[in-house]
């Protein structure tokens, strides 16, 4: 890949302010050409997105050398009146959860009985 962006033409779950929260949460001391390759962005649109989820208060930044060390303000309420109450906390919860399951089929899932 190179570190440059592949194009995606389709529509997705999850918002690119989303997968950077995630990715920093995971690692606070992540590099933004990391968070970018493992997005699939610019590292330029990291830049951003982190600017927004700073002024957001869902992210602050500490300088350590030439390095920044990241906290996720894990209470902040998530900013769309539908989703309540949800915090950062719970989106990372799922997402961490989902991460885990990985492609495994549901426990319900029927097994499929066209062999």
């Amino acid at each position: 890949m190179d570190g440059v962006a592949e194009p995606y033409a389709g529509w997705t779950f999850l918002i690119n302010h989303a997968r950077v929260l995630a990715a920093v949460a995971e690692d606070d001391t992540t590099r933004i050409r990391d968070v970018a390759v493992r997005c699939r962005l610019t590292e330029r649109a990291v830049q951003r997105i982190i600017a927004d989820l700073e002024a957001g208060g869902y992210l602050t930044h500490i300088r350590q050398g030439r390095s920044n060390l990241y906290r996720v303000s894990a209470d902040t309420v998530l900013r769309h009146p539908a989703d309540g109450e949800a915090t950062v906390a719970g989106l990372l919860a799922l997402m961490a959860r989902h991460d885990r399951v990985g492609t495994a089929a549901p426990a319900h899932a029927e097994p499929d009985s066209r062999r």
